[in-house]
């Protein structure tokens, strides 16, 4: 037997030796026993806790989502939660699930360590969105927060996503110091799994009322709805959390007439009508596109697992539907907010609006014109969550996304939310209608005030070992040998986030980039584009963000600038001979 071989059936016998229940070793035996491929992926190495959690497929092994790895990732931050708040008589935290399988199970096995450890736990008694366990870790006054997720991942994922005081994804240096905890509890033994009942208290529907409570303060044009509460909205949860909560937040908002998809609203973690339950993939919205050809609808909103990112279908002057890119919707929730802020003398001049650094610039260019700052951050919405606790009490957040479909608008809640983003959406199609528009007539408008952008992501994937050293090969081209031009068109400024430095090629000059280090450049052109480069954290992928940039004269000339745009990419993606 080859030494690897050896290697992890021996990890996998001490599963068989240890203080593991008995249902667990004869899973365990029976993949010793098979000698399969699945016995090496789950025992070949420990599933780490990284900083945004644990992600992985359910089953025994160490590997694996399962009992015990929750257990001893659960033990970690017990450990590090009462180092950090040992001055406090209470610690305490929340925890959510979503809909995918054994939800319940990993949430109750957190709730019981972390009642062992004698910290308080705040449990959700049915699944809720991601955004809402945010709102209770801050509305609860709360340590720490749990959600059991795996956002858009295929149902044999699970997922554990820890939170911090504040509301947010665990960042520096909370996430290095919780993965360092959770590195040294290097046997189940030392997991305290006898759940301490008196200190895990069941929440639910009070907390549904003061989030929602804190959802309809958002509204910002209540009149306009009235006029148009006939307005037609489908609305599909894809199987997950959104189901009861988007549309009792639009039926807060006023809006009437909204209809879902039935066979959807089930929520189960199979996702059984879709390939996929990410929003962004256009099938995932095909049975409420259906849905709302039938019923005369206009706007179509559907929202992942875990409630955190809404992707949008919108009604074009045909009677056919266009799913909007993240980009898009983010421009006109974005347009809508500051246009209506400004109307009604709400900017003084500390507000801002953040996104991320390949989020599309049209929303730096609007936050300008209506005079308020635009922050950029790294990719990940934690990193604009930091930013929220940085400028509290400083300055006002209006609103803030990302191009993968996750938005915020107000800042009671710290992290991309669904169920604000649908009502913000709609009230932005009812602002629109009001005018006499979809919310597709409504982009040229926008286009032709701050140019028409477009924007396209690609990724190269590159397997394995030399994968990696490919991909590392490519960062190091691009960072030391740059293109001097791009498809006929100038480099004239290379932001390199790893050496944290803006470099002005026009005049030579050098200044510094006030983010964390990050392996990401981005080349900016004469002629407006804009060129983003990152190997994925997660994936053997080499990421590359393209954006360019038109001017739009006419709103019918849109479709065909849009069309002369697309085919610009396509060249420059030629060009650097990513075909």
């Amino acid at each position: 037997m080859k030494q690897t071989e050896q290697y992890i059936i021996e990890r996998a016998e001490k599963w068989l030796k240890g203080s593991y229940d008995e249902d667990t070793k004869k899973k365990v035996k029976e993949l010793i026993e098979s000698d399969s491929a699945e016995l090496t992926d789950a025992f070949y190495r420990d599933l780490e806790f990284g900083t945004g959690g644990l992600r992985g497929i359910m089953g025994v092994g160490t590997n694996r989502m399962n009992k015990y790895t929750v257990g001893m990732a659960s033990q970690g931050l017990a450990n590090y939660l009462k180092k950090m708040f040992a001055d406090k008589d209470t610690i305490s935290m929340s925890i959510a699930y979503d809909s995918r399988h054994n939800n319940t199970f990993f949430a109750g096995i957190t709730a019981d360590v972390m009642s062992a450890n004698g910290i308080k736990v705040y449990l959700f008694e049915s699944l809720r969105p991601t955004p809402e366990l945010s709102f209770a870790i801050r509305h609860l006054k709360c340590q720490a927060g749990v959600v059991i997720t795996a956002s858009h991942n295929p149902p044999e994922y699970n997922g554990y996503k820890a939170y911090w005081e504040d509301g947010g994804q665990l960042i520096s240096p909370h996430d290095r110091n919780v993965i360092a905890e959770v590195g040294k509890i290097s046997k189940v033994e030392e997991v305290r799994f006898e759940r301490n009942p008196e200190l895990v208290v069941m929440i639910g529907e009070n907390i549904d009322r003061e989030y929602l409570r804190n959802i309809k303060s958002l509204s910002l044009s209540p009149e306009v709805i009235q006029r148009q509460e006939s307005l037609k909205i489908v609305y599909t949860p894809i199987h997950g959390t959104g189901v009861k909560l988007v549309p009792e937040g639009l039926k807060a908002f006023g809006f009437t007439n909204v209809y879902n998809v039935p066979e959807q609203d089930i929520s189960d973690g199979s996702f059984p009508t879709v390939k996929s339950p990410n929003p962004e993939e256009p099938a995932a919205l095909n049975m409420a596109i259906e849905k709302a050809k039938k019923v005369g609808a206009n706007l179509v909103m559907a929202t992942d697992p875990d409630a955190d990112r809404v992707g949008i279908a919108v009604r074009k002057s045909d009677n056919e539907f266009v799913l909007l890119n993240g980009n898009q919707t983010a421009s006109l929730l974005i347009y809508y907010l500051l246009t209506k802020w400004k109307e009604t003398g709400k900017i003084k001049g500390q507000e801002y609006i953040v996104k991320t650094i390949v989020t599309s610039e049209i929303l730096k260019d609007m936050a300008i014109k209506n005079g308020v700052e635009c922050y950029d951050t790294l990719t990940g919405f934690k990193y604009i969550a930091e930013k929220l606790r940085l400028l509290e009490g400083k300055k006002q957040f209006i609103g803030g996304g990302e191009e993968s479909y996750g938005y915020l608008v107000g800042d009671f809640v710290r992290d991309k939310d669904a169920i604000i983003s649908c009502c913000m959406i709609a009230e932005t199609a009812a602002w629109a209608a009001d005018q006499g528009k979809t919310l597709y007539e409504l982009l040229p408008v926008i286009y032709r005030e701050f140019g028409l952008y477009r924007e396209k992501l690609i990724s190269v994937t590159k397997k394995g070992k030399a994968g990696a050293e490919e991909i590392q090969k490519m960062m190091d081209g691009y960072r030391n040998d740059p293109p001097a031009k791009i498809h006929g068109s100038k480099m004239i400024e290379i932001r390199d986030y790893l050496s944290q430095q803006v470099i002005d090629l026009k005049t030579g000059t050098k200044k510094a980039i006030d983010l964390p280090k990050s392996n990401v450049l981005q080349f900016f052109l004469e002629d407006g584009s804009k060129i983003s480069v990152r190997p994925s954290g997660t994936e053997p992928k080499i990421k590359f963000y393209f954006s360019v940039k038109g001017q739009l004269n006419e709103v019918d000339d849109f479709k065909k600038t849009e069309t002369e745009l697309d085919e610009k990419i396509s060249k420059i993606i030629e060009d650097m001979n990513l075909k």
